[in-house]
């Protein structure tokens, strides 16, 4: 046993076996059976500081087992020492585990035991280790390194356990400060590894982000903090300070240290001000720079703070951004900026009201403020600031106001409970709207105020025996502005524009009809005008019904609006019940006509005014979002004054191309109601309300010559009054599908939708994706983009992207390898003199020229003209003969034979020339010579090992002979006489080189050679996928579309993508797609048959790789084809991906266009543009999967939920720039008591396991507030990078081919846009996947696509769903 001084073990007493004896919930082996699973991983939540202990002896078990016992040991002993009583969640299991295991190592490491003990066995193997893997270490990998100094800090620590700290020694000593200092340097990073020595990764060196970092880490005129304990804890150590100077390390520390933020929010926020920092500076200089330029954080404090400045002037209140004249205002800037960060990282799900941010702030500035002030009073000496514990902000300001939100959700009985019973984010924002808030909630917070009533709180008060005057301050805070009723009256309120313009415009129509003078002629006659004009009556009516509504339907939130609110709404009220009377008072005295017009032109005044403002958006723009009381005092009639919403209107053009769509569509509608509708019915209405019934019926209600048959006239007018409320959506969809057509043909959507088309239009393809995505050049003239050069250029360009995504479509198997071969483009086309285009454009083209020239009786130019009338044929014909000549002079090693070939060469060329061909040489004898041309091309491939060396040589003499006498009329003259030509045949042409089967570049001229000569089928079928034919065409056709030119990838836009995730499936498991239903139908088999095509690929694929039997390929290749979060990812890191492709060829420049990215030998020579095209996108994009219950999968038993957790992290492992954000619940022990603490925790995948990067302390549970889906997001935002933001749903994709485009769509923030604002959000077009074998899904792809495309142009009102990319300013 261990039995060394200083450590103790559980296994010499009895007693610990009694206590752990009824602690067997369930067997020790039922904890975790599963092969391959590690300590590491059933480690309870309140457990988790053993982790890095547990993970120590795993990694030196084989290397040295007794110590790995040791360790584990220690590990046993922490684990009792956090929870005594075991009384947290799993504890009490893990430890009979651990202990059970120890037992059973006890048993076999004693063997392993030393005389001299387990703690010199410690030591000895302490100072191995260092040395070895420490000291000598200095040039491992640095994940290694990082690795081996955990290991070494563990292992320390057991040691302290077992030796006393004099016995340690001084060497151990010096070794463990060496170790303690060389950790912060391998901390654990995301991103950037901020303290990296030695051998640095690229991304680390670029200068933007040195500038970046240099700005933030200058804090030497910064003050020390003074830290106290805080209150709650307390320790048996009366020697431990109660107060600690702390010096800070950048800004972040010192604001950290100051208000007490957590440490896992300040490494998270300083890594994303650095990158923000290194991005905008790029873009504020030509060239790389290690200085910060002042522009740069200007523009990041003009982004960050426009909410809070627009805050400011809403509430007539001065900013707290100040700035003293003597202090540096860059670091003051910084240090607002990293304020505001931290407040927004830590706020959990208060960044769901974005004033109360701004609030927070507010108070927050000022006191930095006062700091910084008081160090330009004190210049001499700066004296120590009062700081706070890590926790202090999050328990003093945020936790307060979570409480809140946590109160008013449970009043919402999960959506159950009335909208007046509860207030939600928005309704608890609006308390910062008011200067109230300044008076009431003040700094620091006042918890009386009005913000913390709630009714939980009155109860408990009641409870404990309170006053009813105790009570009554609690009493709840009710709604403010607007509450939700749920009543078909709301019908009329919400759209009463639409219902009183279409009974207005009903009336007005059945009055012209009625009087029988036409829509002109009613306005000559004064009795009909006078009967039009009744309709003003009638609006009088629908605006005090509209006034009711408006009183009744907010009812419950009356008592809790400020006094104007109320005087408002009043006021209103009694206006419509004055109008009400007033009209038709005035037009009851018609005779004075002019007191009725008056009156209507006096009530109708405010509608003009109002339509006016509509027709000059900038005029309304600047009176909505004025703060200047005279102008308020007049805007708060037309509208209640609300803080978001003002000036939200379009362009003058957008508004009058609006107006002119609704006006036409309203014509329409008006016109048609009239003249097909009512006129008809008004001559039969009158003749029946005239007619008189003499035999009147006992049994019928109501006598018709009374009533002038009312009720037939109103079965005859019911079914033409509900069409005439219901066709304007007809009218609206014709006119919708007419504009949208328009629409899309000038945007020119649809011009390439079959392969016959992009075969067509390929020759202009490549220039066109130049002109959007090659930033290698200057903008060319008209006549320059003519030459040959430039368009050589610009096909080498392009074919490197176009190879790469007929690539990925090989690896996603919806083509085979033959269609790749047909798609690809020749990386170089410098060694011939035409333009090597994809083989799927040249397919057949040999064989119909050859049948052209066979029986050719004419001249060469018709000849030729018949040739050249297909540019495609063109360049097949001087393809093939070039590359054949160069074949057979690079084969033959003769001299002499080689000038022979070179003058039959030269011959053929002068001819063409001279235009002598035809009579020069014999077409008949064609055939036959690309017959043996076949054969010779296909031996050549087939000797890799040189036997087939004699086959070739005899086929080559079999092609020259046939040329010099079947095709040359004077082919002997090229000859010696033609017995010495007989008697030396034998011996012409035996010397090549067969070597040269075995260089790649040869190899590939062979192969494309032999394709085009054999390919004989039309080019249309190819590809045969009907997916990979729609990506190619919708591709190629984006390309003539409208699109901003793509910016360098150093100059680009960063953004990251962030998809929310629950528990849908990730990967399906081998059981799953082979588990059949009732139907005797698996998921394996039913994606077999609806994809048999991509399932033959997929074959292919393995049978080449020699794969046949992998499982998990096929599983991999199921989920590919379903809504799983596999797929997903994949699509996603396509963005990763395509930016190294393109900033790889970017910088490596005219050399990267003559070979292929994917060559092995080309990675070599350029590995450090590679490097630097990984770093550069490591820097502008990040990935964050927001999986709430990743740590709960982790834990779980269930074998579906571990296989989640397992698909999940090898995602981390295949994709290194993807990251997962979860929720961690930990309990902890509190007054004796368990109490579960949240955490917000992000990881990446590293060696075996996920490694933690941050984890940040909430609230309390953020998904229990709100919906589940934005708060899953909300907690997992503060972890993404960049200065837009894509939101991605679980079952969403995205392709190869349009990664290319997001330089181009992250544009559109940048350039400029007709109006007042910049757009904040881009939808992007979403394919659904499933349109193939959906009704509802092609439906909507079909038709919902060009009813999108109206509401966005030109009306302007489109609402974005699906794919989401935001330009973040997190102010707001």
């Amino acid at each position: 046993m261990a039995s060394t001084s200083g450590i103790w073990s559980p296994f010499e007493t009895a007693d610990w076996r009694k206590r752990l004896a009824g602690v067997h919930t369930r067997n020790v082996e039922d904890i975790r059976d599963e092969e391959g699973v590690v300590d590491t991983e059933i480690v309870p939540s309140s457990l988790s500081g053993l982790v890095p202990v547990l993970r120590a002896a795993l990694a030196i078990e084989k290397e040295n087992p007794r110590v790995a016992y040791l360790c584990r040991f220690h590990a046993f002993g922490l684990a009792h020492k956090m929870d005594p009583t075991s009384i947290g969640h799993g504890v009490r299991q893990f430890k009979t585990y651990l202990l059970s295991k120890l037992e059973k190592e006890e048993e076999l490491t004693v063997k392993f035991r030393t005389r001299r003990g387990d703690a010199k066995e410690l030591q000895d193997y302490y100072l191995q280790f260092y040395e070895k893997k420490i000291r000598d270490g200095e040039f491992s990998q640095r994940e290694e390194m990082a690795k081996n100094v955990q290991i070494a800090a563990v292992l320390y620590e057991v040691l302290k356990t077992m030796v006393a700290p004099r016995s340690i020694g001084d060497k151990l000593t010096t070794y463990a400060e060496d170790i303690e200092k060389t950790r912060e340097q391998y901390e654990r990073y995301n991103i950037l590894p901020l303290y990296a020595l030695g051998v640095k990764p690229a991304i680390m060196e670029l200068p933007e982000i040195q500038a970046a970092m240099d700005a933030i880490f200058r804090v030497d005129n910064l003050p020390f903090s003074v830290i106290r304990a805080r209150p709650d804890v307390s320790g048996d150590d009366s020697t431990m300070p109660t107060e600690k100077l702390k010096k800070a390390n950048d800004i972040f520390d010192w604001i950290a240290s100051v208000f007490g933020f957590q440490k896992g929010n300040v490494a998270n926020q300083r890594e994303h001000l650095i990158l923000l920092l290194a991005n905008m500076n790029i873009r504020n200089s030509a060239e790389s720079t290690n200085q910060l330029h002042a522009e740069t954080v200007e523009k990041l404090m003009a982004t960050i703070f426009k909410n809070y400045k627009s805050w400011c002037d809403y509430l007539r209140c001065e900013s707290n951004l100040w700035f003293l004249e003597d202090y540096d205002k860059q670091q003051m800037e910084l240090i607002y900026i990293a304020l505001y960060l931290l407040i927004w990282g830590e706020a959990s799900n208060i960044r769901f009201m974005p004033e109360c941010l701004c609030y927070i702030f507010h108070h927050m500035a000022r006191d930095v403020y006062k700091i910084l002030e008081n160090i330009t009073i004190h210049m001499m000496s700066i004296d120590p600031v009062q700081g706070h514990d890590d926790e202090y902000f999050l328990r003093e300001v945020i936790s307060p106001i979570y409480r809140v939100l946590m109160q008013e959700a449970r009043r919402n009985n999960r959506g159950k409970a009335s909208h007046s019973n509860w207030r939600n984010y928005d309704e608890l924002n609006e308390y910062f709207w008011s200067n109230k808030c300044f008076h009431d909630l003040s700094w620091p917070l006042n918890f009386k105020a009005d913000f913390f009533r709630h009714s939980d709180e009155t109860h408990e008060t009641a409870r404990r025996g309170h006053s009813q005057a105790t009570i009554g301050v609690y009493k709840r805070k009710s709604k403010t502005n607007f509450v939700e009723v749920r009543t078909f009256l709301n019908l009329y309120r919400s759209f009463d524009r639409m219902w009183i313009f279409f009974i207005l415009a009903l009336q007005a129509m059945i009055i012209i009809a009625w009087s029988s003078l036409g829509p002109v002629g009613v306005f000559l006659n004064s009795n009909a005008f006078e009967n039009v004009m009744t309709i003003f009556i009638t609006y009088a009516f629908l605006r005090f019904l509209q006034a009711c509504l408006d009183i009744i339907l907010t009812w419950n939130a009356l008592r809790n609006m400020k006094f104007t609110q109320l005087l408002r709404y009043f006021l209103k009220f009694v206006v419509a019940a004055v109008w009400v009377v007033v009209l038709p008072i005035c037009y009851s005295k018609w005779g004075n006509q002019s007191l009725y017009t008056y009156a209507v032109v006096l009530y109708m005044l405010p509608n003009i005014v109002s339509t006016i403002l509509f027709f000059l958006p900038p005029v309304r723009r600047t009176l909505e979002c004025s703060n200047m009381r005279i102008i308020t005092f007049f805007m708060w009639w037309a509208q209640p004054k609300l803080y978001v919403g003002r000036g939200m209107n379009e362009s003058m053009l957008s508004m009058l191309k609006y107006t002119l769509f609704w006006i036409m569509v309203l014509i329409s509608k008006l016109a048609f109601s009239y003249y097909v509708e009512i006129l008809p019915l008004v001559g039969p209405t009158k003749l029946i309300m005239g007619m008189s019934i003499d035999n009147h019926q006992w049994h019928v209600l109501l006598p018709e010559n009374e009533t002038h048959n009312i009720c037939v006239v109103t079965a005859i007018w019911a079914p033409i009054i509900l069409v005439y409320f219901m066709d304007t959506q007809i009218w609206y969809a014709m006119y919708a599908t007419l504009f949208g057509g328009i629409v899309g043909a000038f945007s020119h959507v649809g011009e390439i939708r079959t392969l016959r088309m992009l075969h067509s239009r390929f020759q202009s393809i490549p220039r066109a994706f130049s002109q959007r995505f090659w930033t290698g050049r200057d903008r060319k003239t008209k006549q320059v983009e003519l030459d040959e050069t430039y368009e050589r250029n610009n096909i080498s360009y392009f074919s490197q992207f176009w190879n790469e995504f007929i690539n990925s479509m090989r690896e996603e198997d919806l083509i085979s390898y033959r269609d790749r071969d047909l798609l690809l483009i020749p990386y170089s086309s410098t060694d011939v003199s035409v333009i090597q285009w994809p083989l799927f454009l040249l397919a057949n083209k040999i064989p119909i020229a050859v049948d052209m020239a066979k029986d050719h009786k004419e001249t060469d130019d018709d000849l030729c003209r018949k040739i050249r009338s297909d540019a495609y044929m063109t360049s097949a014909v001087v393809e093939c003969y070039e590359t054949v000549k160069d074949i057979i002079l690079i084969l033959l090693l003769d001299e002499e034979e080689r000038l022979l070939v070179s003058s039959i060469c030269a011959k053929v060329e002068r001819c063409i020339r001279e235009e002598t061909f035809v009579k020069e040489f014999k077409m008949s004898g064609l055939p036959s010579l690309i017959d043996k041309l076949v054969k010779f091309l296909s031996l050549f491939l087939q000797s890799a090992d040189g036997k087939k060396k004699y086959q070739i040589v005899n086929v080559l003499q079999d092609i020259v002979e046939i040329i010099t006498h079947d095709v040359m009329v004077d082919g002997h003259l090229f000859q010696q006489t033609p017995q010495q030509y007989h008697a030396e045949r034998k011996e012409r042409f035996v010397n090549i080189d067969t070597s040269l089967t075995h260089k790649r570049s040869v190899m590939g001229k062979v192969i494309r050679l032999l394709s085009l000569l054999t390919v004989k089928e039309s080019a249309i079928i190819v590809p045969q996928n009907l997916e990979a034919r729609r990506r190619i065409t919708f591709f190629a056709n984006s390309l003539f579309m409208n699109m901003p030119t793509a910016p360098k990838v150093r100059e680009m836009l960063s953004f990251s993508v962030l998809t929310p995730y629950f528990k849908e499936d990730i990967v399906y498991s081998d059981e799953e797609i082979n588990k059949e239903n009732e139907d005797g139908l698996s998921i394996l088999s039913y994606l077999t048959k609806i994809y048999p095509d991509e399932w033959a690929n997929f074959s292919e694929r393995l049978k080449s790789d020699h794969l046949e039997n992998d499982k998990e390929l096929v599983c991999l290749w199921a989920s590919c084809r379903g809504q799983t979060l596999y797929r997903t990812v994949r699509g996603m890191m396509y963005y990763w991906q395509a930016l190294i492709l393109q900033c790889f060829i970017e910088f490596a420049g005219d050399t990267a266009l003559s070979e292929g990215f994917r060559i092995k030998d080309y990675y070599n020579k350029n590995k450090k543009f590679l490097d630097i095209a990984q770093a550069m996108a490591d820097l502008k994009f990040t990935y964050v999967l927001s999986c709430q219950v990743y740590a709960n999968l982790k834990k779980s038993k269930n074998p579906r939920d571990r296989s989640c957790y397992s698909s999940i992290l090898r995602l981390m492992f295949t994709h290194s720039s993807l990251r997962v954000a979860y929720i961690d619940e930990i309990e902890e022990t509190k007054d004796g008591k368990p109490e579960k603490v949240y955490y917000s925790v992000l990881v990446k995948g590293r060696e075996k396991y996920d490694e933690e990067i941050y984890r940040i302390k909430l609230p309390g549970p953020p998904t229990i507030i709100g919906e589940g889906r934005p708060e899953n997001l909300n907690h997992a935002i503060i972890f993404t990078r960049g200065e837009a933001l894509q939101t991605r749903d679980m079952n969403q994709e995205n392709y190869y081919e349009e990664s290319f485009k997001m330089r181009n769509v992250l544009e559109e923030f940048q350039k400029a846009h007709s109006g007042q604002r910049q757009p904040t959000i881009l939808g992007i077009r979403e394919h659904i996947f499933t349109g193939s074998v959906s009704s509802l899904a092609w439906f909507r792809t079909s038709s919902v696509t060009i009813g999108q495309r109206i509401l966005a142009n030109p009306l302007r009102v489109r609402f974005h769903y699906g794919v989401i990319l935001i330009n973040i300013a997190l102010g707001e």
